[in-house]
């Protein structure tokens, strides 16, 4: 399991947890030093970065230009308005 993905689950322990376990999370937790993420210094993600990268540069998945995503989000905009008459 990737840090990420324990990130994201520890998020849903939390976010659903009922307050004894909330204080008791944070009581395990308070006392220890948290150093900040730097996310250049992760391997794992430094390399999926690269390889999305090498992906969109070579053709192999899609990307849009800003101003084709704003065209579409506006596009989509007209068409709910519309829907809403």
């Amino acid at each position: 399991m990737t840090t990420e993905e324990i990130r994201v689950q520890l998020y849903d322990i939390i976010r659903y947890a009922d307050d004894k376990k909330i204080e008791a999370i944070y009581t395990l937790l308070e006392d220890k030093p948290t150093e900040p993420y730097e996310w250049s210094e992760d391997v794992e993600f430094v390399a999926e970065l690269d390889e999305r990268y090498r992906r969109a540069v070579e053709g192999i998945d899609p990307t849009y230009s800003l101003d084709e995503v704003k065209a579409e989000l506006n596009a989509l905009k007209n068409k709910r308005s519309e829907i809403a008459k």
